[in-house]
């Protein structure tokens, strides 16, 4: 039996993939030895912000820098709660000036700004659930920086510990399909050989109800979708997800990422959400 939801509407922050490549190496998904086609990847992720507006979400943009391939993936420049935006502390040097790009932008645009002390890496690791924020490391996230952003805004953070390389961001092992809004619990879809086992137990405390991904789905980063609380966009070849999905009352709506996902990144990792 399906469940009708409701969409809420949102603000993203996106940026274009115009510097797109792989020149280096820092999670399995990326390959030098393929070319990528930037193009294709700009057309991509055109499509993505487009079917946002869409959808009815209003969709920001920040302007790529040279030498910063990564930056399209824009969920990983920051984290943005109750109008103040945290910065992120990059893992890799490669990534480091993404930091201060973002950071800038969300003070200009009214954002209250915290400069982070301990490494992490934004909304790729720290994903809000309702009034819950549930928080990544292992790979790339440190545990002080849950305890950082937990005195930032005053929220409970819990904490989950990602044990397999492919997964090395919050984002591409769980989507937040629904946050709790009084009359219904969060949602959420995972993958649980991601996590250890007190992660899982954790999981399965908090979310008895959760859908859990098939490897099919986790294993094309099906999970780095991005929801409405109605509509779930994700990559095309999830298939079981969207059936899944479908079966629980959401519309699941498949953008092709192939491109960006040689960086290691889908919808998900294309989207920064703001949060007032």
């Amino acid at each position: 039996m399906t469940e009708q939801h409701e969409t809420a509407r949102r603000r993203y922050l996106m940026c274009p993939p115009t510097f797109f490549t792989v020149s280096y190496e820092i999670n399995p998904w990326m390959d030098r030895r393929r070319p990528v086609d930037t193009a294709l990847a700009v057309a991509q992720w055109e499509r993505l912000r487009d079917l946002y507006r869409d959808l009815g979400h209003t969709v920001e943009t920040i302007d790529p820098v040279p030498g910063l391939p990564d930056m399209v993936y824009a969920a990983n420049g920051a984290t943005v709660q109750d109008g103040v935006a945290c910065s992120s502390v990059f893992t890799y040097p490669e990534r480091a000036a993404e930091a201060p790009a973002y950071l800038k932008w969300l003070a200009d645009h009214g954002y209250a700004p915290h400069a982070a002390t301990a490494t992490n890496e934004g909304e790729g690791d720290i994903l809000r659930a309702g009034d819950v924020l549930l928080a990544g490391h292992g790979f790339r996230t440190s545990l002080a920086a849950h305890d950082e952003v937990a005195r930032l805004w005053g929220r409970r953070v819990v904490s989950l510990r990602l044990v397999d390389p492919r997964f090395y961001h919050l984002d591409t092992a769980l989507t937040v399909l629904r946050g709790s809004d009084g009359r219904h619990p969060a949602d959420v879809a995972y993958y649980p050989p991601a996590f250890d086992d007190a992660s899982r137990e954790t999981l399965e405390h908090l979310f008895p109800e959760a859908l859990l991904a098939q490897d099919a789905d986790a294993e094309v980063l099906g999970l780095n979708a991005v929801s409405d609380d109605r509509h779930v966009v994700h990559a095309p070849a999830a298939t079981h997800l969207a059936g899944a999905l479908r079966e629980r009352g959401y519309e699941p709506v498949a953008v092709d990422t192939s491109e960006l996902l040689r960086g290691g990144g889908g919808a998900k990792c294309c989207t920064l959400e703001l949060r007032a």
